[in-house]
């Protein structure tokens, strides 16, 4: 018969890793949009945005660059315009408005690339005019620039830029080292190595692009299925946390998802009762 005090036994469970307990920063502070548009609302990787230029111009990391620049000034810049303008603009035409605004930046854009770097111009070809269309951008100023102050609109589109271009470097590395042997034009690879031309091509680019947002996916949701500090008696009223990319502020485990224990041994076997009835 064992005498020892149960609870001695019991193993502290490892915890999940979760970037929200390391960063806990003020709701749309400059650092929190920048954050925000980084990891927890990466606009590829977790909101599956902009999937057209991600896919076309990650063949090298160059391109990856100057394609993920020129939409992080496109962004902060409408961002800031159209949050100055928001007052302004009528309710009926601001999808127009909206659509104008951005046209005005990327034509910007367009020119001071063709004139100061024709090379990159060149590679990018249609794919910098087609900024216009972007879901991300659209998106940011419907959803974000159009309803917050300058200050907080013009974070978000600089962390929303931020957190694509490094979305596209990602891929891009990944498929120009394999497809390749080089990065950024580099030859890194042994002179010996075979690339693995399906990288370069569309399938390889769906292929390099599903693996990074399985990652993520794993990160988020095992983010949101916490099991430290959680209250088993309280209820989400956010839905489901597959879904949820909002885990800044998340509480805990939903509690129909959960057993509550009564002594350590129900502890250490799993039994209990289920949601904390």
């Amino acid at each position: 018969m064992k005498t020892k005090n149960p609870a001695l036994r019991l193993k502290k469970k490892k915890t999940p890793f979760e970037l929200s307990r390391y960063i806990r920063l003020r709701k749309d502070s400059p650092g929190e949009r920048i954050v925000n548009g980084i990891y927890f609302e990466n606009p590829v990787f977790m909101l599956v945005l902009g999937m057209c230029p991600t896919l076309a111009t990650t063949t090298s990391v160059t391109n990856a660059v100057g394609m993920g620049l020129s939409t992080t000034a496109i962004l902060a810049l409408s961002n800031l315009f159209i949050s100055m303008l928001r007052k302004i603009i009528p309710e009926r035409m601001r999808m127009p408005s909206y659509i104008v605004i951005i046209a005005s930046f990327v034509t910007i854009v367009d020119f001071l690339m063709e004139g100061f770097m024709p090379a990159m111009y060149q590679s990018l070809g249609v794919y910098i005019p087609l900024i216009v269309v972007n879901c991300i951008i659209m998106g940011r100023a419907e959803a974000y620039a159009g309803r917050h102050k300058p200050i907080e609109a013009l974070f978000d589109g600089i962390g929303m830029g931020i957190g694509f271009t490094l979305a596209l470097i990602l891929v891009a590395s990944v498929r120009e080292l394999i497809g390749s042997g080089t990065w950024a034009g580099l030859q890194v690879m042994p002179q010996s190595y075979e690339p693995v031309n399906i990288f370069v091509l569309a399938p390889g680019a769906f292929l390099v692009l599903a693996m990074f947002v399985a990652i993520m996916n794993r990160l988020r949701i095992g983010a949101a299925r916490r099991d430290d500090e959680w209250d088993p008696t309280a209820r989400f009223v956010c839905g489901d946390c597959s879904t949820c990319t909002r885990v800044l502020n998340c509480s805990g485990k939903p509690a129909e998802n959960v057993f509550v224990p009564h002594s350590v041994y129900d502890m250490e076997h799993g039994i209990g009762e289920k949601g904390g009835k």
